[in-house]
């Protein structure tokens, strides 16, 4: 990606470097601080990656009808940007130690766990992700991610999920599975070394599992 990104933030990219950089050197103070141009170089892609993801969402504070919105001190976008900026610049071979501190400032800020060697879809949302941990599963586009959520492994075996699949407060999804696409995991609900089809709405827990239809869209994707 070679373009400038058209996101629109209250601060400019080398002021959110700046800014970004003085909470990681405040948060840990070690013998190698971290300088604002450690992260220059792996800051416009990963703008462009959040605009894009910004821009399918149809909420005010993401999408104003024409332009993707980033506000710094809106913590489900914050959360979402630490983990875009971690994940671009390992992708370019970063340095380990930068992209370790990101992800532990989104722990700090947000308890929120996703380590930046997971690869997420380009299009996913966190919604007060509070306590939220997501794992190396195999994602699609539309992901949503509550709060308490879990995402994990059972012996060294992660879920494959497909496109617009939600997990609401709570929910765990963990193993071998496979959720189907367009599905939904209700509040703490757990799935585990299962598969759940196309169009579901799963509730309960292991042995005491219900299934019903999931036919109503998520009303936060401006696309079907």
């Amino acid at each position: 990606m070679s373009q400038l990104p058209k996101v629109r933030s209250a601060l400019p990219p080398r002021d959110l470097a700046a800014y970004t950089t003085a909470q990681l050197n405040v948060q840990f103070p070690d013998p190698n601080p971290v300088r604002v141009d450690d992260l220059m170089s792996a800051l416009p892609n990963a703008l462009l990656r959040l605009e894009y993801c910004f821009a399918q969402v149809d909420n005010k504070y993401f999408f104003d009808g024409a332009t993707a919105i980033f506000n710094h001190l809106h913590g489900d976008q914050y959360a979402m940007w630490l983990y875009f900026l971690s994940n671009e610049i390992f992708r370019q071979d970063g340095d380990p130690a930068i992209c370790s501190k990101l992800f532990l400032l989104n722990k700090a800020l947000h308890a929120c766990d996703i380590f930046y060697e997971v690869a997420l879809p380009d299009i996913f949302l966190l919604v007060h992700p509070l306590g939220t941990v997501l794992g190396r599963a195999e994602y699609s586009d539309y992901f949503v991610a509550y709060q308490r959520v879990g995402v994990g492994s059972n012996k060294d075996i992660y879920p494959q999920f497909g496109s617009h699949v939600i997990l609401r407060p709570g929910a765990a999804v963990l193993g071998n599975c496979t959720i189907g696409h367009h599905c939904q995991i209700a509040t703490e609900t757990l799935v585990l070394d299962s598969d759940v089809p196309n169009h579901t709405l799963v509730i309960g827990a292991p042995g005491q599992t219900r299934m019903k239809p999931n036919t109503a869209p998520y009303p936060l994707w401006r696309t079907a």
